[in-house]
């Protein structure tokens, strides 16, 4: 019993998981937004799309990839002691994460256009995926920093 009490704490932090995950996916949305260049508006009518959502589409990709990979910085010992890049880098990467999912969703709507959601999730991991891995640096942001500043201000109190 007394081993199920120090269970966690016996576990290894790795708090920078998160990079994990950061890099294929920013890696991805960046490759699937430079696939897309030179910008042709043509792009776009293929899929339905006016030249302005195609734009939106073709540099959010890139934008959002580019800007996941920047939010990391923000978790880095040196930078996430400072106020201002810990709140600017958390919410680039949850603006990054929101950015995601919509460009997924678009994609899963529009070009995709899936039966049902179990077809589609059985059927399409790679976007099911991408649009997941978007919703979760979306809603949690930088968390381990923003853990790390609750701890710190929890212990100077």
């Amino acid at each position: 019993m007394a081993f199920m009490k120090n269970y966690w704490s016996r576990l290894p932090d790795f708090s920078f998981s998160h990079i994990l995950l950061r890099i294929p996916l920013g890696l991805i949305f960046i490759q699937q937004g430079l696939s897309k260049l030179p910008f042709d508006p043509a792009g776009g009518e293929s899929f339905g799309l006016i030249p302005i959502v195609w734009t939106v589409v073709v540099y959010g990709e890139i934008g959002a990839g580019v800007g996941l990979l920047i939010g990391a910085l923000a978790t880095l010992p040196v930078l996430r002691d400072s106020f201002y890049f810990s709140v600017l880098g958390d919410l680039l990467t949850r603006f990054c994460g929101i950015t995601m999912c919509c460009i997924t969703a678009g994609v899963i709507w529009v070009v995709i256009k899936p039966e049902s959601l179990i077809s589609f999730m059985l059927a399409d991991y790679l976007h099911f995926s991408l649009w997941a891995g978007g919703l979760y640096f979306g809603l949690r942001g930088n968390w381990t920093v923003a853990s790390q500043k609750q701890q710190a201000i929890v212990k100077t109190t």
